[in-house]
């Protein structure tokens, strides 16, 4: 096992995913107190990485699924949710308090598809990166960038709720959670199709 090879796969991960721990406390902090929310939100995160490194794997082979033009409109996906996520929120304050019992008993926060969307929507740049890097690594060495990239993809997801759940930190999510979530996911829909000239932008 080379470690250059590690090094160079975690150092890529790294730069390349720094904005998704981020979005994974925003993500946890929403599933507070609903049963198996950890659970859907690691699942939505493996699920959409394990997408982006499909595409990456099946282009650096010279598949290409995904046509480089249409990467720009995956800011929709974000950008759709995050418009969902603060018509609920609203609509939430407005209806007034609600059975908080009830509430927290059902089974809520994010779902694992509505986390894997954000995910590859956020990591269609990660495409362009992954390629090139993957296309020169042979199939060893795109392997164990595979494999170092899964495996971060947990400590990423351990990162998220570990800052979720510090005190100050949640306390400021629990408070700020229901705008921020929202306001994340649209600004990062809109960068997006803005950094991808989507509808001539």
């Amino acid at each position: 096992m080379d470690l250059g090879i590690i090094g160079q796969a975690a150092g890529l991960f790294a730069v390349t995913n720094i904005d998704d721990i981020l979005i994974l406390a925003l993500f946890f902090a929403q599933g507070t107190g609903h049963p198996g929310s950890t659970r859907r939100i690691v699942q939505g995160q493996y699920l959409g990485f394990a997408a982006i490194l499909a595409v990456a794997v099946a282009a650096a082979f010279g598949a290409t699924f995904l046509p480089e033009s249409a990467i720009p409109y995956l800011g929709l996906l974000p950008l759709a949710l995050g418009l969902k996520a603060a018509w609920q929120g609203w609509k939430n304050h407005r209806d007034g308090a609600v059975d908080e019992e009830a509430e927290q008993s059902k089974e809520g926060g994010p779902g694992p598809l509505e986390v894997a969307a954000v995910t590859f929507a956020n990591g269609g740049d990660n495409i362009g990166v992954y390629v090139p890097v993957f296309a020169t690594a042979g199939v060893g060495g795109m392997t164990v960038y595979a494999a170092v990239f899964l495996l971060l993809v947990a400590v990423w997801c351990f990162a998220g709720r570990f800052f979720a759940t510090r005190p100050v930190v949640a306390k400021a999510l629990a408070r700020w959670g229901h705008i921020l979530l929202p306001l994340v996911l649209i600004a990062i829909g809109l960068l997006i199709l803005i950094e991808g000239g989507a509808f001539g932008l």
